[in-house]
């Protein structure tokens, strides 16, 4: 309905590609109380390694670490919160903390036998947040309970990892870089110069290049090899360029 509150939902996968749905009721998941807020983790991974006899360090970029996504949220069964949907089905069927906090789990965290791991995830909320994600830590933190013992109030704090599949990942990134190992499969007409250009852009390495693969010739490059293009700082310096 326009104008109506979007609720935080999760949506659970059983394929690294996010086609197939996990069979209802545990496919779609929405939050009774949206959160206050959300906080989003990026990481750059550095190699801090500090070289032998020296006083610092020069950090070198290793990748981009996976992103986290934490939220909290309630589950609660006061009937005290403004706005909360949670404590009844479409129907006006009474659903208790307990059966609430047992439906998340089987959408997020319950282990799946045909996959053999958790559901994969995506987070909606609004049109800003679709966060394709597997869960990395869950706290079930029991607050408030009934005379009998019963909970009825928790809250959730949830983290989850951004993920992506090795398809999504290389077409995302359309790695080139220098800095990472690469592999090309030598064609006919093939010049060790041209390809190291198309590495390095700089053509100069080639001689680099032909002694990191242990090559007799730099010329004449056997159609179906796989060609070995280290990072930069791992080619040989001693090579005569």
């Amino acid at each position: 309905m326009s104008g109506s509150l979007t609720k935080l939902t999760i949506n659970a996968y059983t394929d690294k590609e996010f086609k197939k749905k996990v069979p209802d009721p545990y496919f779609e998941f929405k939050v009774p109380v949206n959160p206050e807020s959300f906080t989003k983790n990026f990481k750059v991974e550095l190699d801090t390694r500090t070289p032998h006899g020296s006083s610092g360090v020069n950090p070198n970029f290793k990748s981009i670490g996976p992103q986290d996504f934490k939220v909290e949220f309630l589950f609660d069964g006061t009937n005290t919160i403004e706005g909360y949907v949670g404590n009844k089905t479409e129907k006006g069927v009474d659903v208790s903390v307990h059966d609430q906090l047992n439906n998340f789990m089987k959408c997020v965290y319950d282990y799946d036998g045909d996959i053999h791991k958790p559901h994969y995830l995506i987070v909606f909320w609004g049109s800003e947040i679709e966060f394709h994600c597997v869960l990395s830590n869950l706290e079930v933190n029991y607050t408030l309970f009934d005379p009998t013992g019963f909970p009825i109030r928790v809250k959730i704090n949830a983290t989850f990892m951004s993920y992506l599949s090795d398809k999504t990942r290389l077409a995302k990134d359309k790695v080139s870089s220098p800095d990472l190992t690469h592999y090309q499969k030598v064609q006919q007409g093939d010049r060790l110069d041209l390809m190291t250009y198309k590495i390095y852009d700089d053509s100069t390495y080639f001689q680099k290049v032909a002694y990191a693969n242990k090559l007799t010739s730099t010329r004449n490059l056997q159609p179906g090899f796989n060609m070995n293009f280290p990072p930069l700082d791992q080619l040989d310096p001693k090579t005569i360029v």
